[in-house]
This record gives structure tokens, sequence and C-alpha cells, in this order.
């Protein structure tokens, strides 16, 4: 089980972005209305100007830019990501719109305990601009993706996954939006398994314990009825 499910006190974050920061809020937002058993103890950003600092700063989290330009390597960028996120006393790093490749220094120290979100149905669509890719390969569905982050791009065991359907006429900006919206949801509730204590990893697979209930059994677009 990824951590014990015998926790007496919230789970502790350390929240990396590099954007907007609207996946960041919406734990921010989950955390505070007791939705969710954890507590975003630290942000840190690699982009001085990122939302995510705001954020931060409206919600009373320590936030930090931590500017990877300064740095001669991913390696040693990464050396500082994780001193001042075991300084905070960091549990579980969240990947939120962190738009850096994470290195094996990062995973060595926070093994298992490195998640990201996906704009895509991986394995369908890893990497940049996904939205556009789906649409272009003419895909009927995209979605998101929340996984654990492993030495590959977005190649880590999948804990959970929200589909949308890509409809006629949808553009990058407009599917990314309602996927954006999903996301919200995802993330939070993929955090909350595992504060609970109810995620293990066999080999690819995420198995949640207890089972989590799906509601349906198929997804069809378009419909077999008009």
């Amino acid at each position: 089980m990824i951590p014990s499910q015998n926790r007496s006190q919230p789970l502790r974050l350390g929240v990396l972005a590099s954007g907007s920061g609207s996946n960041l809020q919406s734990i921010i937002d989950r955390c505070q209305d007791g939705s969710l058993s954890a507590e975003v103890v630290l942000v840190i950003t690699n982009n001085p100007d990122a939302k995510a600092l705001d954020r931060a700063q409206q919600a009373g989290i320590p936030a930090v830019c931590i500017d990877h330009r300064q740095f001669a390597g991913r390696e040693e960028f990464d050396r500082a990501l994780v001193a001042k996120l075991r300084s905070a006393g960091v549990e579980l790093v969240v990947l939120a719109g962190f738009m850096r490749i994470i290195t094996p220094v990062m995973l060595e120290a926070f093994p298992q305990r490195v998640i990201n979100i996906h704009p895509a149905l991986l394995p369908a669509f890893p990497g940049l601009h996904v939205q556009q890719q789906a649409i272009d390969y003419g895909a009927r569905f995209s979605g998101c993706t929340v996984h654990f982050v492993d030495a590959g791009v977005d190649t880590g065991p999948i804990i959970i996954q929200a589909v949308v359907p890509i409809l006629a006429g949808d553009d990058a900006e407009r599917l990314a939006a309602r996927i954006l919206e999903q996301e919200h949801l995802i993330y939070p509730r993929a955090i909350q398994l595992i504060s609970e204590g109810r995620i293990r990893i066999e080999g690819r697979q995420v198995r949640i314990d207890p089972p989590a209930a799906v509601t349906g059994d198929r997804l069809i677009n378009p419909g077999l009825v008009n």
C-alpha cells in the first residue's frame, strides 16, 4: 500500500507547477473543504511568472520559484527541488502542469511518491500538444490520466482516467477545456486514494483496495441511436 492506511495526519503534498496552477487550485479547494485528506505544504515553480505562485500565496501556502535556467543540468535542478521538498516534510510530490522532465534524482528521493496528470488517455498521445494530436488522428474519445511517474515520458502506472468525447467541430482549445474540467475531478480523487492507503502497484497495474465502483459498462461515440 502507498502509504500506510493508519494515518493520523493529512498527507503532506508538494506541488510542482509551471503555469496557471488550475489543478493546484482544485487540490487546494478539496483540501480546504475537507473532501481531500491532504495538505499542500509547499508549491514550487520553475517559472517566476507562474500564476501558481499567486494561488499559493492567496491560500497561505509556502511557495518558491526555483528557476531551472540557473542550473547546469536537469539533475542539479532536481537536487535543488528534492532539498526543498524534504525540508518541508513532503510525502507525495504532485506534478500539476510542471513542464520539466523528472530525473532519477527525484524518483530515487521519492520512490513511488511522484504523480502526474496528463491531458490524454495514456498510453495514447504522450508528450505535448496532445489534444491536437487526438483530433488529427481522428480519435472519438480523449480524456486525462493520473499516473505514477517513472523514468519514461508519460509511461508510469495508471491510477485513474476520465474519458471525454471528441465532438464534431472541436478544436484543441475547446477539447482541452472539457478535459481540464475532468482533471480537476480526478486529480484530487487519485490523491485521496493514496492518502487512504488503498493503492498497490503490481508491475504496470495499480490495484485499488477495496476496488472503486465503476459506473456504466461502455462508452460509444457517436452513439448507436440518433
